[in-house]
């Protein structure tokens, strides 16, 4: 099943034609999610170029194939997309519902469960344990100590708004999240 938009050119498949067109060569998956996104579970076969660094000219060479971009929910794929189509790609694909509708449809994945945990429990641990610690010192110690929730509060307030968490790339930074893909799966 595919669907396009006429403004967008942006193709809507379903894991079934998905899976019709690996099993036969005929696509080329990019998986648009974070390195230890990636390395925690991926569809077999899918290449990594994160959302965070995508480069449409990239995947130029790729163009014999067709191009179906993949992640979580579908939202990141559908920015991924519009790169693409702005960088003059004539139609791009994407996973409808992304990882899991592959899953549910009962299709294999590769899981790694030495993996580091993902990036958004990461940003929840240190954000929760920042707060925390804020309001502990804050009661204990000095008021003073409250500033610090606050900030992280206001940090979390804006990366939902603004769809970028700068605490989230600070800890992409660290060694073991950047070992945590094969190199060979990566497209940048």
């Amino acid at each position: 099943m595919m669907s396009s938009t006429a403004e967008s050119q942006l193709q809507e498949i379903d894991v079934s034609m998905l899976k019709h067109w690996l099993d036969r060569g005929e696509a080329v998956l990019i998986d648009v999610r974070e390195p230890t996104e990636y390395a925690s579970e991926h569809i077999p076969g899918a290449r990594l170029m994160p959302l965070s660094a995508f480069d449409p000219s990239k995947l130029m060479p790729l163009t014999d194939k067709r191009i179906v971009l993949q992640c979580q929910s579908g939202n990141r794929s559908t920015q991924a997309a519009q790169k693409m189509l702005a960088a003059g790609f004539d139609q791009v694909a994407h996973l409808q519902g992304g990882l899991p509708t592959w899953k549910a449809a009962g299709y294999k994945t590769e899981v790694n469960k030495n993996a580091p945990i993902s990036m958004f429990r990461q940003v929840q641990i240190v954000a929760g344990s920042l707060v925390l610690i804020g309001t502990v010192l804050g009661a204990w110690i000095s008021p003073w100590f409250l500033l610090l929730s606050g900030l992280v509060g206001t940090g979390l307030a804006f990366a939902g708004i603004t769809n970028t968490c700068a605490m989230a790339m600070l800890l992409a930074k660290l060694p073991y999240n950047r070992r945590a893909v094969h190199t060979g799966n990566m497209i940048f």
